[in-house]
């Protein structure tokens, strides 16, 4: 297997650029005024099915044989993935089969049919969905398309950072001090880190975490991957519950200044910040990064710091208990 480079992003923003989203960068002088420092917000939430996933997605599924879009792709992913993958197929002229948890948000699921995609349900907890993914793979034919640990997946979601800086250029916004990210797999973060480290070195690198998803902050401090610590019950963080970082996202994101986790209750006020300050549907996997440089885990003071809102597909109740102040983690079954 070739190894992801910044070259293959740049080929990746060429592949991608007539059908993906130019997301906009946005800047909030009352975000601004309250942290103290320049803040520049990449809404991947308005790309295509409604977050970052698009791109890789599209980047790997267009890339296609004739004979591989003849017999499909299968994918395992929550949700965000399970849309773009649907999304690409179905661009591409291809079935895609979408491995997703039972309890995946509904809205997430709908989507993936919306896009024309078949949805086989597993329990996260007591199943592999690798091993779910790759026994369709080899019945029916598929190609496997992963949610993060694929060079032209990683490459894909790298045009995040292109885009960004080339924004940042534009309103006068470089050299950015530092940019946040939430980590899950760690594809966008990968990503992000190879067109960093080829064009804006100086730049710190964060990821964050939900608290109990902890698996990248302590894979680094055991210099190998590891899994997270045991949980009883999921993070509203949905999109960022990985059993530990990617076999080729993980080196590549060594490269990260720090890793910041956020509890669930950071993450709702940053979900409510969105909607009501920046007048923004952003999910709460995509919110961490908002959640992070709210509840100060970082100094931003004096500093240019981007984040990246990377999805906005929100359960619709989840998403109406939290901006109307009712969601409690009790009352959602969810880590604190």
């Amino acid at each position: 297997m070739r190894i992801a480079s910044y070259a293959g992003v740049q080929d990746a923003a060429r592949q991608i650029a007539r059908v993906a989203v130019r997301t906009p960068l946005i800047e909030s002088p009352a975000l601004n005024a309250r942290v103290g420092g320049r803040v520049l917000i990449k809404a991947e939430t308005l790309q295509k099915t409604g977050a970052f996933k698009f791109r890789g997605a599209y980047n790997r599924i267009s890339r296609l044989t004739d004979e591989e879009r003849h017999h499909g792709v299968v994918a395992f992913s929550s949700g965000n993935h399970a849309q773009a993958v649907a999304a690409a197929a179905r661009m591409m002229g291809t079935r895609a089969i979408i491995v997703m948890p039972a309890d995946s948000p509904a809205v997430k699921m709908e989507g993936v049919k919306a896009y024309g995609g078949e949805v086989r349900t597993y329990d996260r907890y007591s199943e592999s969905r690798e091993a779910i993914a790759e026994a369709i793979a080899a019945e029916h034919g598929c190609v496997l398309v992963p949610p993060f640990d694929d060079p032209l997946i990683i490459e894909g979601q790298g045009t995040v950072a292109l885009e960004l800086l080339d924004q940042a250029k534009a309103v006068g916004a470089v050299p950015i001090d530092q940019l946040l990210c939430g980590l899950s797999g760690g594809g966008l973060m990968a990503g992000i880190n190879l067109t960093l480290a080829a064009t804006a070195s100086h730049t710190q690198v964060f990821g964050v975490e939900p608290l109990a998803y902890d698996d990248t902050r302590r894979s680094l401090l055991a210099g190998e991957r590891r899994g997270h610590g045991p949980v009883t019950r999921p993070s509203i963080c949905d999109s960022l519950m990985s059993p530990q970082p990617g076999e080729l996202t993980f080196p590549i994101n060594r490269r990260m200044t720090d890793v910041l986790t956020v509890s669930d209750a950071e993450v709702a006020a940053a979900v409510a910040f969105a909607f009501k300050g920046l007048k923004l549907v952003v999910e709460p996997g995509g919110a961490v990064s908002l959640a992070a440089l709210l509840a100060g885990k970082l100094p931003v003071k004096d500093r240019v710091t981007a984040i990246i809102l990377s999805g906005g597909n929100v359960d619709p109740a989840l998403f109406s208990a939290i901006i109307e102040d009712r969601y409690t983690p009790e009352t959602w079954g969810t880590t604190p």
